[in-house]
């Protein structure tokens, strides 16, 4: 039977490979986003004479979310690797990311929630400066799924917080 249940465990802990060819994918879905960005960029620079101030501004705002979003990607697809898949050997590489050493599910959470957050505040933003051209109900339900991403990045740090005191109270009253 012990046989039977260390198999069942090692096939377990081997099925977290399955996540792989998702991070794969994900590294697909950032080549669109970098073809995205050239294209955006290729619109701006061929265009910038013809263009008014905020259409300008519209594009690089495009520019700016196309680059948060791609390090959304990263963090995800470097950060969920090495959390849930497999430890990368980066030690001595000078270009591996700082935050990486002391990545783990709680601070990628957190890490993702901002980024969504910023994410969102550019969104809004575009929206705001054609404010014009968009019906209010729109503007109002951004401006309430922009309020829900703080709040629920606030309820995620929070809880994050909470469990590492916990765990640190723990293993205080281990020693």
């Amino acid at each position: 039977m012990q046989k039977i249940i260390r198999s069942m465990e090692g096939f377990i802990f081997w099925s977290r490979w399955l996540q792989a060819p998702l991070y794969l994918g994900l590294i697909a879905a950032q080549g669109v986003y970098v073809y995205h960005f050239m294209h955006e960029l290729a619109i701006l620079v061929t265009k910038a004479g013809s263009l008014t101030e905020n259409e300008v501004m519209l594009i690089v705002l495009g520019l700016i979310d196309v680059v948060m979003i791609a390090n959304l990607l990263v963090m995800v697809i470097i950060g969920g690797y090495e959390t849930f898949v497999s430890k990368l050997d980066l030690e001595g590489n000078p270009d591996q990311p700082e935050w990486l050493s002391h990545v783990n599910a709680g601070v990628l959470k957190v890490k993702l929630a901002v980024a969504l957050i910023s994410i969102s505040s550019i969104h809004l933003l575009r929206t705001f400066i054609n404010a014009g051209q968009i019906e209010d109900r729109v503007v109002i339900a951004q401006i309430a799924i922009h309020a829900s991403f703080l709040v629920s990045a606030l309820a995620i740090a929070w809880t994050d917080k909470v469990m590492m005191q916990t765990l640190a109270m723990s293993a205080h009253t281990k020693h």
